[in-house]
């Protein structure tokens, strides 16, 4: 059985199509990553899925349960842990545990222990008897994830979990969406970084203007735009034109000039296409401040599928429309019939 299988899915707000005909089959077990600039209609896909906004349009079920007609069903069996840390500020990081636990039918003998086996798993015991409002960034994403798994859930939703970490809480949100996998929980991720789909996701798909528009392996999705990727930087801006001009000869027409002044890139399909380049630029006199050949950058990949950057909202989007409210915690086992999240 799959874990999420949707079928035309849309959502409407007002004139905007956030979400218009989304098809996904995504299994059980691992993680699945859902890419897409801002406004693409990551968020309001997830919405739909964990029942916090009815379907337009399409069908969707989670875990062999209709959404739309079975919502109490799916929401024993999933969680949701949004953009925004949802938990009580001036409450200590033990408190919001506990007080949630004993909301979702935890004994008073269990509560205390429970909170203590999250706090020690996610590496926030010594942070349990303070105030939330002193956490770092990445202990309020930490903990956030570990309200949202007070009760093991079968499926969790992860919405952009990374999103202004340093990069070592992000290497700590990655181990903890591991520990997840490793005990049977599939994890749907959405996230701006391919990085982090490279990190965490065996599958992922792009969506774009709340169409998805390209889907398979972080692999495929860079082979799909050139499997390397040359970032020359030249010392004088004006001598970049005539660089990008060089490397078009040599390379054929995959070659741009980034917004950044000095910088020209090209896709290559083999890195073997690089060698004639600083020959040639020597011999014209070029000299080179750096020159980088690699994998192609989240931002190469959506320039190629969608012809805009990563972080560039679609045109037509209505800001606003369909993004989460700050407070997004959503926990498995939570029966209330509502639109929005179960607030903690």
């Amino acid at each position: 059985m799959a874990a999420i299988e949707t079928h035309g899915l849309v959502k409407r707000f007002g004139t905007n199509i956030a979400v218009d005909g989304v098809d996904l089959s995504i299994p059980s077990g691992g993680v699945y990553g859902v890419l897409g600039p801002n406004g693409a209609g990551k968020t309001t896909t997830i919405r739909m899925l964990a029942t916090l906004l009815p379907i337009d349009g399409g069908n969707a079920r989670v875990l062999g349960h209709d959404v739309a007609n079975e919502p109490e069903a799916v929401r024993q069996k999933v969680a949701l842990t949004g953009q925004f840390a949802s938990l009580d500020e001036d409450l200590t990081g033990t408190e919001n545990l506990v007080l949630l636990a004993r909301l979702l039918g935890y004994s008073r003998p269990a509560v205390r222990s429970r909170a203590e086996q999250l706090l020690t798993a996610f590496d926030i015991a010594d942070a349990g008897p303070r105030q939330v409002k002193t956490y770092s960034g990445g202990m309020r994403r930490r903990i956030d994830i570990a309200a949202s798994i007070i009760v093991t859930p079968e499926l969790i939703f992860l919405d952009e979990p990374t999103t202004g970490l340093d990069p070592r809480s992000r290497n700590h949100v990655w181990e903890i969406v591991r520990a997840l996998v490793a005990g049977g929980t599939t994890v749907l991720l959405t996230t701006q970084y391919l990085d982090e789909a490279d990190q965490l996701a065996g599958r992922v798909a792009v969506i774009d203007r709340g169409k998805v528009i390209a889907e398979g392996t972080t692999g495929e999705l860079k082979a799909s735009v050139g499997s390397n990727s040359l970032h020359l930087r030249v010392l004088e801006t004006s001598q970049r034109t005539a660089a990008a001009r060089i490397l078009r000869d040599l390379l054929g027409d995959n070659v741009t000039e980034d917004p950044d002044p000095f910088t020209v890139t090209a896709r290559l399909d083999n890195p073997a296409q690089a060698a004639p380049v600083l020959p040639a630029l020597d011999t014209a006199g070029i000299p080179i401040a750096s020159f980088t050949l690699g994998q192609p950058s989240l931002d190469e990949v959506f320039l190629a599928l969608t012809g805009h950057g990563a972080g560039v909202e679609p045109a037509g989007t209505t800001r606003g429309a369909g993004v989460e409210p700050a407070g997004t915690t959503y926990q498995a086992g939570t029966t209330v019939e509502s639109d929005r999240e179960v607030a903690s």
